[in-house]
Parts: structure tokens; C-alpha cells; sequence
């Protein structure tokens, strides 16, 4: 194809969602470099991202302009190139996130800087959708989402809650805090556990630096925000079955996840390069065969449009605080984690792609009904 054919043919399709090449408004892209056409339509996701990155192309605003790409389902359009679809096929044949590769998103992703998350997050450092629910602002938000989180728990003093994927031991602390309860917490981050057991000393919480298979403790309630997404199709029924090991047969379990609203197999070819390698989000169905026969769903709320408002609140943050870091990442680096952080934003502002559950279990049900909460 022509490099003029493959301008034709990005315009034509970039105008079913109402996006200009060149255009004035805030979600048009402003195209520097011709290669980018090409680059786009051969390469899907990956092409599109890693040009970004590489200064080709760019958008005053590019939440507004991949609302519009997902709710418009372009991606459907775009045909991948042959190394992209080979590489999603051999995620459905092996296991893209096996137990020696349990470490690998840790030192790629969390371990990228606590000084980076500390500039970006609010101040108990959740990593995760807030709950914006009579809040203005993150701080007011991620205080909601851990407090939503306790009350489904129905947590009572004394007692002992595993946190599976603490992160920097936020949930534990706030439960430590105003629940009078003891936490253990688990990351395969260095950097999130060096600074977790920092932000949590004092407190009954404790973290630890291991993968979630190794667990075998009882616990009367259990946690989990965050982290599933980073376990795999092919984990999930291991995943369920640990949680089951070490839940008491009383006790509750929340998954706070982001999932898709259909199967897949794996994330997009740029987000496993470069932001969550062996990452992929779980779908109602794929969660409701994991868990099927060890645990009942009793209560699943979503609230997907929350994490557009949490993801806004990154960037501002971000791009706020970006001149107190950065002398430690490169300029590549700032726009790829703005591309990140604000295509996210539009991916779940468009609602019919990316969604935001949290789900409680029980083992055995329980007795009376489980009385959900908002």
C-alpha cells in the first residue's frame, strides 16, 4: 500500500469517531511525521502508542480522543500486523504469567520509582480506582474507596485480614488504623515493600515480599485491589483456589478489579510492552468460571466512570509534580506515561470497554443474605 493510500485510509477511519488529521478541535491529532500512517494501521496499538512516544504525532487532548476511538470501536477496523497477532497467539497456548515470572511487573512497573507514585498518587498512595461518591477531591476519594471496602467487610475488631497485592500497604493501614484490625500484606515489588513497611511501622500490618501461591495462612477476611490483573486467564482458577485455602470458612473476600466487558487473552501490544508485562483484564465470565464451586458471588458492584475521574487526577498530578523528577526519566519516558495515564482515561469514560468491579465471596454463602452496600 502506498504511503498516500494509508493517509486515505487513517482518515477515513478516524472520521467515523469524528477525529480530523490536522483538525482544530482538542481531540484531533495533529500528525508531524508521514510514517505514522502506515505505522498505525500495520501495528494497531503498538504502532499508534510507540509513535506517540517517538514525538509523530500529537493531541491537546488525548482522553477526549481515544473516548472517542473505544466508543467508537475503531480498533475493530484496524488490521495488526502478522509478529503483533503471533505474539497474542502464543499467550492463549503457554502460561504468559507463570510463578518464575511472578517477580517480572514488579521490577518493570512498580519498581519504576516510589518517588514517581508518591508525585502522582493521593496521600495514603492507593494505586487504584477511588470511589468519587461525595468526594472532590482523590485524597477525599481514596479515603471512600478504602472505608467502601472495610463496611462490605463487615471488619470487627481483632480481626486478621490478608491483602493480596497491598502495594504500598494502604488498605492495611487504613484498616489498622480505624478498625482495630491486623494485616498481612503481600507485593512482588522491592520498591513497594522497602517503603510500604515504612509508611505501616507502628502498626499491626505486616508485608511481605512473595508471590501469592506461597500463601497458606488462615485469615478471616481477605483483599484484593488491584491485583488480579496482573495474574492471568490461565492463573485464575489458582488464584480463587488459594483465597479459598486460606479464607476461614465464615469469612469474606473482596476482589476490586478492572475487567473487560468481553474475554481476552491478553492486553493490548503496547500496554504488555510497556506498561504492565503479562497484564490482561479478567471478564465477568472468565471470574465466574474460576470461582465457580468454591466460592458464591454475593454481591458484585461496578463503577467503571470512577476510574476516568482517578486516572484525571493522576495526570494533574503528574504533570504537576513532573519538574520535582525529572532529572530521573527521560522525556520519552514523560509521554509515555502521559499517553498511559490519559488513554486510560478515555477507555473507561467510553464505558463500553474497560469496567471497574469490586466483587465480595463467601465460601458457603451467607446466612440471612449478605446486605450490600454503597
Amino acid at each position: 500500500m502506498s504511503s498516500n493510500r494509508y493517509e486515505k485510509t487513517a482518515k477515513e477511519i478516524l472520521s467515523l469517531a469524528g477525529i480530523e488529521i490536522n483538525g482544530n478541535n482538542p481531540w484531533d491529532i495533529q500528525v508531524y511525521n508521514k510514517d505514522f500512517y502506515r505505522r498505525a494501521l500495520s501495528e494497531a496499538e503498538l504502532g499508534i502508542g510507540e509513535s506517540y512516544m517517538d514525538g509523530w504525532w500529537d493531541c491537546e487532548k488525548i482522553d477526549e480522543l481515544i473516548y472517542r476511538v473505544v466508543k467508537s470501536r475503531l480498533d475493530e477496523k484496524v488490521k495488526r500486523k502478522f509478529s503483533i497477532i503471533f505474539d497474542l497467539f502464543l499467550t492463549k497456548i503457554f502460561n504468559m504469567q507463570p510463578k518464575r515470572k511472578a517477580f517480572v511487573i514488579g521490577e518493570r512497573h512498580y519498581d519504576l520509582g516510589n518517588e514517581l507514585f508518591q508525585n502522582m498518587l493521593d496521600r495514603r498512595m492507593n494505586y487504584s480506582c477511588a470511589y468519587w461518591k461525595n468526594a472532590t477531591t482523590l485524597d477525599q476519594a481514596q479515603e471512600n474507596k478504602l472505608e467502601l471496602i472495610c463496611k462490605k467487610l463487615y471488619l470487627r475488631s481483632g480481626m486478621k485480614v490478608l491483602d493480596i497485592g497491598c502495594g504500598w500497604g494502604a488498605f492495611g493501614k487504613y484498616a489498622a488504623e480505624k478498625y482495630n484490625v491486623s494485616t498481612v500484606g503481600i507485593t512482588v515489588s522491592k520498591e513497594q515493600f522497602k517503603l510500604g513497611k515504612e509508611l505501616c511501622n507502628g502498626l499491626p500490618v505486616k508485608i511481605k515480599f512473595q508471590d501469592y501461591r506461597e500463601l497458606k495462612e488462615k485469615f478471616d477476611r481477605i483483599v484484593s485491589v488491584g491485583m488480579i490483573e496482573h495474574v492471568g486467564y490461565k492463573n485464575y482458577r489458582t488464584y480463587f483456589k488459594v483465597a479459598y485455602r486460606c479464607l476461614t470458612n465464615e469469612g469474606l473476600f473482596l476482589l476490586h478489579t478492572i475487567g473487560e466487558s468481553k474475554s481476552v487473552k491478553a492486553a493490548d501490544a503496547w500496554t504488555e510492552k510497556y506498561i504492565f508485562p503479562g497484564g490482561m483484564l479478567p471478564s465477568i465470565k472468565q471470574l465466574a468460571k474460576a470461582t465457580e464451586g468454591l466460592f458464591i458471588i454475593e454481591d458484585l458492584h461496578s463503577f467503571g466512570a470512577d476510574y476516568d475521574k482517578t486516572l484525571m487526577a493522576w495526570y494533574e498530578n503528574f504533570k504537576t509534580n513532573w519538574n520535582k523528577i525529572k532529572d530521573k526519566y527521560s522525556e520519552r519516558f514523560y509521554r509515555m506515561w502521559k499517553y498511559f495515564l490519559l488513554s486510560s482515561a478515555g477507555a473507561f469514560r467510553a464505558r463500553n470497554k474497560n469496567q471497574l468491579w469490586q466483587i465480595v465471596l463467601s465460601k458457603n454463602g451467607i446466612d440471612g443474605g449478605y446486605r450490600a452496600l454503597r
